[in-house]
């Protein structure tokens, strides 16, 4: 069978280490465990429908917790997995919907090349095995934002198979305190999304929105290898950064872009897995996190008092800051699996086996994909370490921020002041200014420009760094001045004549007898005291290490 026809399409960071401690009642169990298989509702693991426990006897081992995640990221990509309906966040409901998508009698699914090179291009860069034969197939269920009935997806062969994803967390109170830490990806399968019910209660109205209805996902399954929500939440946010620097999906969460579902389980340690709950459509990586934690400490407390864990589905309600049951899985849904006839297999090839007669634009060269991957995350946090000599946890903060590191790099290129004060100046006083006015990098009034003259100022001693601080504050007020207007306007330079200098440090001695007095009696404060005494005398314009300097020459002689 010929490889589907492709269609082309154009296409449309952050990242935090989690402090690891995962809490004194659990700890981290081993790899193994319940774990999706790409099927909603199912496991990899056979399971009883609920457990009991006894209460724990005086001596038994601590209770061990299994986190498993199925993540689904929109690709981006201009137009849907299977038809050429745009897609475009917030349109008017119903306005970018095609025959397909609809599912009018007749019409036919054409394969989108875009979506094909991302689900390749994420495989290649989670070290996954790429499939050269992949199959699409129907999964049957009934909603009334999925007209066709029907999910087009790949469960019997998905295109990429058996990668890991790797993340830093901390173990300690000290920053430097790391260590890394690896997921098994089991697959990466390209499917269709549906479309969105919305739900007027006060009507008692459900109305349907079908733009979102087969824009392309990609749906990764991770394995139960983490073992409490700030792991699991460290591991989508270094997901999330991935596919930002590939171009694959912009994973925007509060968008939609990137949601995920959580099974947890909890188990005594030598003892059979327990069963687990699934907690849907987590759109946001510390609310993942909470519902992770919550879940696992309230199995605990279920168990410990004899009670019994459901095998169900639950949605975290941010607001109580709990899980909240769902649905419950003892009756197991048939989703009624079949090939989809519509679709023949996906062939994709490497330069090796690329036939000679193939027409480049109805195939996918895997090698090629490859050649064009970009710098990943973890290399380019190395880079900066090695490069600019920061901390580990600065490049963290460079790459967490969108935009941040984009912006260190322009500072860089235009300062001459060390790449380690400008470190400083973009994690501390830039991105201090950005949180407090709750800012973008995009929308910052100080451009990297502006802050490079400000650090070359600083770098020359033409200003303080108390004066430095007051310059930027005017920067983000007056957007449009220059550090160097601000500082003429302000009367900010240093002053540079060494006897006015030497003038004023010897009255401010004279005028205050007792606070030297206090300093020869062995009290090092003083000299504080004294310097601020210089410094007020030069509205500011004296810096405070050559104050220091003529004042212990004085007092010296």
């Amino acid at each position: 069978m010929a490889a589907p026809m492709l269609r082309w399409c154009c296409p449309g960071r952050r990242f935090a280490f989690a402090r690891v401690g995962c809490g004194s009642c659990h700890r981290r169990g081993p790899p193994t465990g319940s774990t999706s298989n790409g099927k909603r509702g199912q496991s990899s693991v056979a399971q009883q429908p609920h457990i009991t426990a006894q209460k724990p006897r005086k001596g038994e081992p601590e209770w061990a917790a299994v986190v498993g995640l199925e993540i689904h990221a929109q690709i981006a990509s201009n137009s849907k997995l299977f038809s050429g309906s745009q897609v475009c966040f917030a349109a008017p409901p119903n306005s970018l919907v095609s025959f397909f998508d609809a599912s009018l009698p007749g019409t036919l699914p054409v394969l989108n090349r875009r979506c094909v090179e991302a689900a390749v291009m994420t495989g290649l860069a989670l070290d996954c095995h790429i499939n050269r034969k992949s199959l699409f197939d129907r999964k049957h269920y009934f909603y009334a934002d999925l007209p066709a009935g029907y999910q087009i997806t790949q469960q019997r062969l998905p295109i990429a198979v058996n990668g890991s994803l790797a993340y830093s967390v901390y173990v300690g109170r000290k920053p430097s305190q790391m260590v890394t830490r690896t997921v098994r990806v089991k697959q990466i399968q390209l499917e269709q999304d549906s479309g969105k019910s919305l739900h007027d209660d006060l009507r008692s109205q459900t109305l349907i929105d079908l733009n979102r209805a087969g824009i392309g996902l990609l749906e990764l399954v991770l394995e139960p290898d983490m073992s409490c929500g700030e792991e699991a939440a460290t591991a989508v946010r270094e997901l999330q950064l991935i596919l930002q620097a590939l171009g694959t999906s912009q994973a925007n969460m509060a968008e939609g872009q990137l949601r995920v579902d959580a099974n947890i389980s909890v188990h005594r340690p030598g003892e059979p897995l327990g069963i687990r709950t699934e907690v849907k459509n987590l759109n946001s990586a510390r609310f993942l996190a909470k519902a992770i934690d919550y879940e696992i400490q309230r199995q605990i407390n279920e168990l410990e008092n004899g009670g019994e864990i459901l095998n169900e589905t639950r949605s975290f309600d941010f607001k109580l800051g709990c899980t909240v049951p769902m649905r419950d899985k003892e009756g197991k849904q048939d989703y009624r699996f079949m090939p989809e006839p519509n679709l023949p297999p996906l062939l994709l090839y490497d330069s090796g086996s690329l036939p000679s007669s193939a027409d480049p634009q109805q195939v996918i060269n895997i090698d090629q994909l490859r050649e064009r991957l970009p710098e990943l995350p973890r290399v380019t946090r190395q880079r900066l370490v090695q490069q600019y000599g920061m901390l580990p946890e600065h490049s963290c903060v460079l790459l967490n921020e969108v935009g941040l590191l984009e912006f260190f790099q322009n500072v860089i290129k235009e300062t001459r002041a060390e790449p380690k004060k400008v470190t400083s100046w973009v994690l501390n006083t830039f991105l201090g200014f950005l949180k407090q006015q709750n800012l973008a990098v995009s929308e910052s009034p100080v451009t990297p420009s502006a802050l490079a003259e400000l650090l070359d100022l600083l770098d020359r001693k033409a200003i303080s760094a108390p004066a430095a601080k007051q310059v930027f504050e005017e920067l983000w007020r007056n957007e449009g001045k220059t550090p160097a207007q601000i500082v003429a306007e302000k009367k900010l330079e240093l002053l540079q004549d060494p006897e006015a200098l030497e003038q004023l440090c010897r009255s401010t001695l004279e005028a205050h007898p007792d606070v030297v007095m206090d300093l020869k009696r062995g009290n090092p404060r003083a000299i504080n005291k004294l310097i601020g005494l210089v410094r007020k005398a030069t509205l500011g314009r004296a810096d405070p290490t050559a104050i220091k300097e003529v004042l212990e020459r004085q007092l010296s002689s």
